[in-house]
């Protein structure tokens, strides 16, 4: 661990992305060359939420650069349950369609429990299928939640043994909380999951070798709640856009940050407060170009894997 105070070191994950995808792209065209055949994902959007759009595209483009075959299904806001459940049950059946994601959150109105429920857990790529949780719970995981098993691919990547590591999960999410905790349990850490309920959340978390954070507020996660010398991995996502947030969240580097703003209306931050972290933590996942890629990454080997196990089809 590291412990005088320096600065941060920052845990890339753009460059685990990109390993991450140079691996699938390899054994897809591999797949093509001797099997004559190529993985297909199918992303269903409803509605015209801009976050949603965007991640829909990112996966999509993703594909297109490990050369996995796309449909973007993209549905008005007024599809009912049962027109989503028919699409699903529709690429259920179909052969060439090895993965199903449904882009969260769906609009009121949808049950998203029913439409995760409906997928083959075969196809379930996203991982959400109460199937998969189980059998991840179990200990015998075959397709895990992107975000969480990225961020192992990113320990790993990095040469971090979690191996008696007191690990701390902020969140409690079926997305990536408790799906952290499981991973992190299964490779030999001793895992406490905190979250909003938590009472005194400070004393659990200063007590972390490793800090997960996935609690959707920016900024929330200080230098009072993380031990000297911790691996924080930031999974947040917030936009911030006010001059006087941005100062009191980057310090020095507030500048260049609120030249985001001026560019694009807002810049990105995550859960964790960027300046006090990086003068605590002796890692530390950056937001941007820290968890996001590596959750695109994951998806593409989870098709991947969808399609050598569904067909037999090892590249």
């Amino acid at each position: 661990m590291i412990t005088e105070k320096t600065k941060a070191q920052p845990l890339d994950g753009a460059v685990v992305a990109a390993r991450i995808k140079d691996e699938v792209a390899g054994q897809v065209e591999a797949m093509a060359q001797t099997r004559d055949y190529r993985p297909c994902l199918a992303a269903v959007r409803v509605g015209d939420d801009p976050a949603s759009a965007v991640y829909v595209r990112n996966k999509i483009k993703a594909c297109e650069e490990v050369g996995i075959r796309s449909e973007h299904h993209a549905l008005p806001e007024s599809t009912t349950t049962e027109e989503l459940l028919n699409l699903v049950n529709s690429l259920n059946v179909r052969d060439d369609v090895d993965g199903i994601l449904t882009q969260l959150p769906l609009p009121r109105g949808i049950d998203e429990t029913t439409i995760i429920e409906a997928i083959d857990p075969s196809k379930d790529v996203d991982g959400f299928h109460p199937i998969n949780a189980g059998k991840l719970a179990m200990g015998r995981p075959v397709f895990v939640p992107c975000t969480p098993a990225g961020i192992i691919e990113l320990l790993d990547f990095n040469a971090i043994e979690i191996r008696g590591l007191n690990a701390c999960v902020v969140g409690r999410s079926q997305i990536v909380g408790r799906p952290m905790a499981q991973l992190l349990l299964q490779r030999d850490a001793t895992v406490t999951i905190c979250h909003s309920r938590t009472r005194d959340l400070a004393a659990g978390t200063r007590e972390a070798d490793l800090l997960v954070v996935a609690i959707g507020r920016a900024g929330m996660i200080g230098r009072e709640h993380i031990k000297p010398g911790a691996i924080v991995v930031d999974v947040g996502m917030n936009k911030i856009s006010e001059e006087q947030e941005v100062h009191a969240l980057f310090g020095d580097a507030a500048e260049k940050r609120l030249e985001v703003v001026a560019k694009r209306g807002y810049t990105l931050v995550g859960d964790v407060h960027p300046a006090e972290a990086s003068e605590v933590a002796g890692m530390l996942t950056p937001v941007p170009g820290g968890v996001g890629l590596l959750t695109v990454a994951m998806l593409m080997k989870n098709t991947l894997k969808a399609a050598t196990l569904k067909h037999g089809l090892n590249p």
